[in-house]
């Protein structure tokens, strides 16, 4: 190689560091910077010594790369990871795997650029036996530059076309092995929604019965988790996972707007506190490995890095089919105690218990995640009591609905069968006897009968619910006019605040537009009277992170609301049908879901699974993850979806109703990924808000966008309800839909 070129590689690994460590000084690389720049191969004697120079310079840079590479804060891995330069899926696909097609789509030319999906093969010699393994690869590509894969952000359709490929897989009883390499999701409501589709990739991820490997690199909030259930999760060493990017997290906390911008301590700051490296959530718990990368980062030269990512992605996948196999010991502690060295071989292929197995071992891998995340000041009299309760929940579901039920069922239609068999013959004998009664002038007689088969129906005169219980909002105390924000528009009159929040409900008697009412509203007008029981009331919102003043603004939210969490768990019944709802309270952190949240999400669940009930989850309103726990709240998108999938698989009815906004997070996994969602008219319903999407797709949307009108047109939910009609249309639901399995079918 030529001086000229090797000078030149040099400036470039020099500038690249530049670049990493951003506006901080470093007096070692200024100075290396310059020499390399003055170098001349023409001063020198000989070339032997010109090249001997260079060469110093080289091992000076490389002594300096692990240097730097030592202290690099948060903040240059995300730097590095967004870096041009950085390894991206397609020199993967080259230099990991023996062969591969890619599928799809190529290029520019597919659906979503930035979604790559290849159909690969691993081939392994294991002495004279050859074993050609194929695997669907998934991941999000960046390219080096390419401005139309878009950055890695990945719309509805690109997760769509994973998804898609990601099911061909199972089918084909292939493993998976994801990429994820993404800022975030981009932020469309078009069909099928960002939200929406990231709900549904997590939920069918969730129910996948092949083994899935994750690789993380840039694992930027739900547009990671749109691929990013797995068996084994694992990071590079230079890579963030984060519920947010620090920029965001930084404008969030300095309450920053556009065209403002966040200081670069300020942001420096939240990517720490947020701990989004791989070292972070490898101590939490998220990840269960590391691939360690060259100093400042891997590159698309650096071969020794494919290497060893060809041996940790192997390494994962046996592991995670040995886990499920009947027939592993040998090999189990070969690949414990010898690592890279084991000597195993290991087909990808699962029987179908272990399939059963695998999806098992799936559910409490999540399940597990994130308990030191919350605080539990539960007594040691209501754990026990919660306990017990579960026991004998337990104990009467597996009688109840495991044995006698049943039992009913096959002695019913025995008797069903029996019953219409014998219709044949009484049927006819019937049949024959009436027309001869008929001809000789005797009838039935019977008008009664006649007039059910043909008359009009007629109201139940039950007596109707009488709604409030005695609740008095402190809205309608205030002795004000309340004017419509439609006023101008329709023509709706002022409203005595008086009458607006009782005799109205909080909906103006012009143009029905609902104003927000309190969730006690709710609890006091949708459930039967005296009907509510709350649970895990002291499962407490916690600061995981410890993030700065944050827990002195939780303390605040618990004082101010009364509770410990931005989420409510309890039973009730709502006109006689017993339920389980869980509920998050807008008036608690803007009902963003951490840790406590989507533990007593979980729990809620579980509890109604056993006690065969429907499920409701009232959205009275979110603003996402709460971004303060970091990975912590993220992790709850996948926890508390695999928990519905669970719920909805054994049989449960879960339906979602928003009220007022509800973004972000929770509707990209956990609400979103119901089969029945409805929502409080004139409710928000959203993946991001106005001013995420004007920067990130430079779109100015109009004011009703994320209206939940325009929810019902694009077909993210199901209906659009008056508050007003609430408990009747509930149990319309609870009686009409879902649930094959609930105690009262």
């Amino acid at each position: 190689m030529s001086l000229d070129k090797k000078k030149t590689e040099l400036q470039q690994r020099a500038d690249y560091a530049r670049e990493i460590l951003g506006d901080k000084e470093s007096p070692e690389l200024d100075e290396l910077m310059r020499r390399i720049v003055e170098f001349d191969g023409q001063a020198f004697s000989s070339d032997g010594e010109a090249a001997n120079a260079l060469k110093a310079l080289e091992k000076r840079m490389e002594s300096l790369e692990v240097s730097l590479d030592a202290r690099l804060t948060p903040m240059d891995k995300v730097r590095i990871v967004r870096h041009p330069q950085r390894v991206s899926l397609k020199d993967i696909l080259e230099n990991v795997y023996d062969n591969y097609n890619e599928i799809g789509g190529q290029d520019e030319h597919s659906i979503d650029p930035g979604m790559v999906i290849a159909r690969a093969y691993v081939t392994r010699r294991k002495g004279k036996t050859i074993i050609n393994q194929p695997v669907m690869v998934v991941g999000q590509e960046k390219g080096h530059g390419e401005e139309f894969r878009n950055g890695g952000s990945i719309k509805p359709w690109g997760n769509y076309k994973a998804l898609k490929y990601m099911k061909v897989a199972a089918r084909e009883q292939i493993p998976i092995h994801a990429y994820v390499n993404t800022p975030g999701s981009y932020p469309v409501e078009d069909f099928p929604g960002a939200a929406q589709q990231i709900a549904e990739n997590i939920y069918e991820m969730c129910g996948l019965d092949v083994p899935i490997v994750a690789i993380f690199s840039e694992g930027g909030s739900g547009g990671a988790e749109a691929i990013g259930m797995a068996d084994k999760r694992i990071m590079l060493s230079h890579g963030y996972y984060s519920v947010i990017s620090p920029e965001g997290a930084a404008a969030i906390e300095g309450r920053i707007r556009p065209p403002q911008r966040a200081s670069q301590e300020l942001i420096e700051s939240c990517a720490s506190h947020q701990k989004i490296t791989a070292q972070d959530n490898l101590a939490n718990g998220y990840i269960d490995d590391i691939i360690q990368e060259p100093p400042l980062g891997a590159r698309s030269d650096h071969f020794d890095f494919y290497r060893q990512l060809r041996e940790r992605v192997i390494q994962a996948t046996d592991e995670v089919t040995l886990s499920v196999r009947s027939v592993r010991f040998l090999r189990g502690l070969a690949l414990k105690l010898f690592k890279k060295d084991a000597d195993v071989i290991v087909r990808w292929n699962l029987s179908e218990r272990a399939r059963e197995r695998l999806l098992d071992r799936r559910y409490r891998k999540y399940r597990q995640m994130a308990q030191h995340a919350y605080q539990d000041n539960r007594t040691f009299w209501e754990k026990i009591n919660a306990a017990r309760s579960g026991f004998v929940s337990t104990t009467y579901s597996v009688v109840a609905y495991g044995i006698v039920k049943p039992i009913q069922h096959t002695v019913k239609r025995v008797i069903e069968e029996v019953t219409d068999e014998v219709h044949v013959v009484t049927g006819k004998l019937g049949s024959f006897a009436g027309k001869r009664l008929k001809a000789i002038g005797i009838g039935s007689g019977d008008k009664q009968v006649e007039m059910e088969l043909t008359g009009l129906s007629v109201p139940d005169k039950k007596q109707a619910h009488e709604n409030g219980h005695g609740y008095v909002s402190p809205q309608s105390v205030q002795d004000r006019e309340v004017s419509c924000p439609h006023s101008s528009k329709r023509g709706c009159l002022d409203i005595w605040a008086r009458d607006l929040y009782t005799d109205f409900a909080g909906v103006c008697p012009t143009c029905g537009h609902h104003f927000r009412m309190e969730y006690q509203w709710y609890l006091h007008n949708v459930f039967d009277k005296d009907s509510l029981q709350e649970f895990n009331k002291n499962i407490a919102a916690g600061n995981p992170t410890g993030f700065p003043n944050f827990e002195e603004r939780v303390d605040a939210a618990k004082e101010k609301n009364g509770m410990q969490s931005g989420c409510m768990t309890f039973h009730a019944s709502l006109e006689g049908i017993k339920l389980t709802c869980a509920m998050l309270v807008a008036n608690f952190r803007g009902g963003s879901v951490g840790a406590a949240e989507g533990e007593k999400f979980i729990r809620a669940l579980e509890l109604a699974q056993k006690k065969h009930q429907p499920f409701l989850a009232y959205i009275h309103g979110t603003a996402g993850i709460r971004i303060q726990e970091g990975l912590n709240g993220l992790i709850q998108m996948p926890r508390v979806t695999m928990a519905v999938r669970n719920y909805i698989e054994a049989g449960g009815l879960y339906i979602v109703l928003y009220d007022t906004n509800s973004y972000a997070g929770p509707l990209a996994s956990f609400l979103g990924c119901s089969p029945y969602q409805y929502a409080v008219r004139s409710s928000n319903i959203g993946f991001a808000g106005p001013g995420v999407i004007k920067e990130t797709t430079g779109m100015d949307i109009s004011p009703d966008y994320h209206n939940c009108y325009k929810a019902l047109s694009r077909g993210h939910i199901q209906g659009v309800w008056d508050r007003r009609d609430i408990r009747k249309n509930l149990h319309q639901s609870f009686l009409t839909i879902g649930g094959r399995n609930l105690y009262y079918r």
